[in-house]
């Protein structure tokens, strides 16, 4: 699971962020939590609406595809802070990300009382129409005391305390599950699979389906190569140094942009017949719907789902496995949302890859053995029929997200 925790504070001190900071590092094994500061969102004013603004929109984005948030609140004259209170103000007022989103509410203070009297407000709040957030009831954590609570590394010093807190936060995870279970997804728009609304990256002056359309976008905006060096955000790279680390991968990788451009694949075969998702260097650039254009309209329409559904954050992947192979190849797609700095959607990852030799390299490793199940995974043999050039199976497949029918090309979901 992925949560976001609130820091409740805009102070650059703050026990509540030691707090969150605690939970990510010490129970990240129980879920994965992002800590999110609200130091940049600005004072509340309908009159002057900032909710395009980049602080009101990062947490706008962070929230609503996390599958809970954590809110780590001071308490101040026996209520929240100003500063969460207005950040509140701002995603309820014409954005609204708590609508159904599951939330816990922890606390830090100086006293002994903990933030009893803030949590009980934040609860009436996080109730209220506009913000109709799922509160987990009851499990309460106050930690009194704070200045003498944690160690010089920030962990929480008293043993209890933390058993108590891994439990509260047990109590969370299961809470999520059952709620996530009431989670309405939020409509698909049409999908535009032409490229007809360019964004700040797309290359204009060459049609995106000229089979020559990497070379001359190169030329136009002078792209690097060759040994060129390239500063990422964890490395500097020259471009051949990441050409051969990303054809290195054990499995396939494409790109395609929030325009629904594919941009990029990593070639790692001679022969592209022998790829899981087959693709040749003039399709680099082309329109989406020039991807999938063999596939029949009720199949295009399962390319759309899966763009919408990421799109919206209703799921944060979708995973499907393509019928139609033989024994030794479990036919794996992974469909990942990709992000912009203020966490709105830039397009989709995909990952594809036989799972048949890791699930069998961890079985031989762990001693461990599959028993019962069904599903094109647990079949004996091949079945179905892959149409080679489109990837679109004719038998179905199976997400773990819902049962659907897929094709292998777009893993898209019929639903």
């Amino acid at each position: 699971m992925k949560f976001v925790g609130i820091v409740g504070s805009n102070a650059d001190q703050s026990y509540n962020r030691m707090l969150l900071e605690f939970i990510r590092r010490h129970f990240k094994l129980k879920f994965e939590l992002e800590v999110l500061e609200i130091k940049d969102v600005p004072m509340f004013n309908q009159d002057e609406d900032q909710s395009q603004s980049f602080p009101v929109q990062y947490l706008y984005n962070k929230i609503t595809r996390a599958d809970g948030v954590i809110i780590a609140t001071p308490e101040h004259n026996h209520t929240t802070t100003p500063a969460l209170k207005s950040t509140l103000e701002w995603l309820s007022f014409n954005l609204h990300p708590f609508e159904d989103k599951p939330v816990m509410i922890v606390g830090a203070s100086y006293y002994d009382q903990g933030t009893s009297r803030a949590q009980v407000h934040l609860r009436k709040i996080l109730d209220a129409p506009g913000v109709n957030a799922y509160t987990l009831p009851g499990n309460e954590f106050l930690l009194g005391k704070a200045k003498e609570a944690f160690d010089e590394n920030g962990n929480i010093k008293n043993e209890g305390t933390v058993a108590f807190l891994g439990q509260c936060l047990d109590n969370f995870v299961k809470y999520v599950g059952v709620v996530s279970q009431l989670k309405k997804p939020k409509p698909i728009a049409p999908e535009d699979l032409d490229c007809g609304k360019p964004i700040s990256t797309t290359i204009t002056g060459v049609d995106p389906d000229d089979p020559e359309w990497l070379d001359k976008a190169a030329k136009l905006v002078n792209a690097v190569e060759g040994d060129t060096y390239v500063k990422l955000d964890q490395g500097l790279l020259t471009v051949n140094q990441l050409n051969m680390f990303l054809n290195a991968m054990p499995f396939e990788l494409t790109y395609a942009d929030d325009n629904n451009q594919f941009l990029y694949y990593n070639n790692a075969h001679q022969d592209p017949e022998t790829m899981m998702a087959k693709r040749v260097p003039s399709q680099v650039g082309n329109r989406m719907s020039t991807v999938h254009g063999s596939l029949p309209p009720a199949r295009m329409k399962n390319v759309e789902w899966v763009i919408g559904t990421l799109r919206n954050g209703n799921q944060e992947y979708v995973r499907t496995i393509v019928p139609g192979s033989p024994a030794e190849v479990i036919n794996t797609h992974n469909y990942q949302a990709m992000y912009y700095p203020d966490g709105s959607y830039a397009g989709i990852n995909e990952i594809v890859f036989n799972f048949k030799p890791w699930l069998d390299w961890y079985l031989q490793t762990t001693g461990q053995r599959l028993v019962g199940g069904s599903g094109p995974s647990a079949a004996p043999a091949g079945h179905g029929h892959t149409d080679a050039n489109s990837g679109a199976s004719d038998a179905g497949g199976h997400s773990d997200n819902a049962n659907s029918n897929t094709d292998a090309d777009s893993g898209a979901s019929s639903h």
